[in-house]
């Protein structure tokens, strides 16, 4: 077995601290199999704690008062970090789920740093105080930081995750408790170094990592005004459930089965390299996947041959080889989920194209074939659940209306795309599904745009202007009528 990273303190209020108790959390490589790093769980004495350090920071301390110049100078260091220790956060969050590494340095750190100049670049620009004409007199509209906001970090994408909620929060001049997963406990550490050396006063930033029950101790907590999670979209129930008893604000990111539109005309040489790397991302784990492929009757035995050819040059294995496309599910019980989702695709009359088993040549670590199923009909588990795993279900339809019809028939509606020759009618396809965030002849992310989900993929929007009044509460000041404050 190799190095073991342990870590025995907390880091709250901008300090290392001895936990509460001596419980810990081990996180195990989904290559080896063997645990690889060590931290302590958090225990709801520390949530306290690190809730009374946020309080305090924000009710009397110096980050909500500073200029929002002020802020972003420490910020942008904060920011500055990441890019110096780009390739060691990567590696890092590689080992921890399972991403490759070509993946990672991407989505995982790159991303976050386009997540950071886009808050940063948006809080220099925000109308922070807006004079508006009013029947009996001018208004004074003020934005100001909302207050003490958890985020709460699945494992999938965990800097990208924390970073989509820190960046706005810390901006705008909340204090911010990260909660991360236990799968990811190790890469937080990273960023509770470069938080010191960014110059974060004390108290803007606590990290707890911890279980599911002291988590829900945190949701619950009347300290918050603010709670950002992402997550599946049961822990997003529960987290709602107990943000409400203290009316405490939430943005959930949660599920998908987004639905990716192959129209008639489309040309495959073009949609299939476009396609799979976004319905197989992060080795199926990513809540934006396209994990349903919408293709009509007459051209769905090519579309599903070349689709196959695709599946079947993926190349598996170690997910620091810059080479793997596709590593190992982040732990034992995904993998043993992703499994019973594809027998229950077997056991519902679907076909396996390609994949459904284990690689033969891998004998260690938690992996799962890249797995493409045809003659799926929608009403299948495999088309409505999501199943978090390397599994793409192709389904026939038989006219554009029906394309919608099948796409919109989910309890989820986070993304999406379609695929066409003609991109202005192919947009019209993209205005008539419900989902808050679609490709045309594409899949991307824009960081000044809002993303978030429709039904029950989530409640709120992260990134671009929305993205930041999520950690804003507005104010009226009514003024005298002929009363021109200064500045304006």
């Amino acid at each position: 077995m190799g190095t073991v990273t342990e870590h025995g303190k907390l880091f709250i209020g901008g300090s290392y601290v001895d936990p509460a108790t001596d419980a810990k959390l081990e996180v195990i490589s989904p290559v080896t199999e063997e645990v690889f790093g060590r931290t302590p769980e958090a225990a709801p004495a520390d949530m306290d704690r690190a809730v009374g350090a946020a309080r305090r920071a924000f009710d009397e301390g110096p980050w909500p008062r500073m200029s929002v110049a002020e802020r972003v100078e420490i910020l942008r260091a904060l920011r500055n970090q990441y890019e110096a220790r780009a390739d060691e956060l990567a590696r890092l969050i590689s080992a921890e789920t399972g991403s490759p590494y070509s993946w990672s340095i991407l989505a995982q750190v790159w991303a976050p740093i386009m997540i950071w100049d886009t808050f940063l670049g948006l809080a220099e620009q925000y109308p922070w105080e807006e004079l508006r004409p009013g029947l009996l007199g001018p208004t004074l509209v003020r934005s100001e930081p909302i207050g003490v906001a958890a985020a709460i970090v699945a494992w999938n994408v965990p800097q990208f995750i924390t970073v989509s909620k820190i960046a706005p929060a810390l901006a705008a001049g909340c204090a911010v408790i990260v909660k991360p997963s236990p799968e990811t406990a190790l890469d937080s550490y990273l960023l509770a170094d470069m938080a010191q050396a960014a110059g974060l006063p004390e108290g803007v930033l606590s990290i707890v990592p911890a279980g599911r029950e002291n988590s829900a101790y945190l949701a619950a907590h009347p300290g918050l005004d603010k709670i950002g999670f992402t997550g599946s979209t049961g822990a997003g129930k529960a987290v709602l459930a107990a943000a409400a008893p203290n009316l405490t604000r939430v943005t959930l990111e949660l599920g998908g089965k987004s639905a990716a539109i192959i129209l008639p005309d489309a040309d495959l040489d073009v949609v299939v390299p476009g396609l799979l790397p976004n319905a197989y991302m992060n080795n199926g784990q990513a809540c934006i996947a396209q994990t349903r492929v919408l293709v009509q009757r007459e051209r769905y035995a090519e579309t599903v041959e070349a689709l196959a050819e695709g599946v079947r040059g993926l190349r598996i294995g170690d997910p620091l080889d810059p080479e793997t496309q596709v590593g190992p599910l982040v732990a034992e019980r995904q993998r043993d989920r992703v499994e019973s989702y594809i027998a229950k695709g077997i056991g519902e009359g679907a076909r396996a194209v390609v994949g459904g088993g284990r690689p033969r040549d891998l004998t260690k670590g938690w992996y799962v074939e890249p797995t493409l199923f045809a003659d799926v009909d929608n009403r299948m588990v495999i088309a409505q659940e999501e199943i978090f795993g390397p599994v793409v279900a192709v389904i026939p339809y038989e006219d554009e209306a029906d394309a919608v019809r099948i796409a919109n028939d989910s309890d989820y509606g986070l993304s999406g795309s379609v695929w066409g020759a003609d991109t202005e009618h192919a947009l019209t396809v993209a205005r008539q599904v419900r989902a808050g965030n679609y490709g045309v002849n594409n899949f991307a992310m824009e960081f000044g745009s809002p993303f978030g989900g429709f039904k029950q993929s989530g409640i709120g929007r992260e990134f671009g202007p929305e993205g930041l009044r999520a950690y804003l509460e507005t104010k009226s000041m009514h003024l005298p009528n002929g009363y021109t404050p200064e500045g304006f």
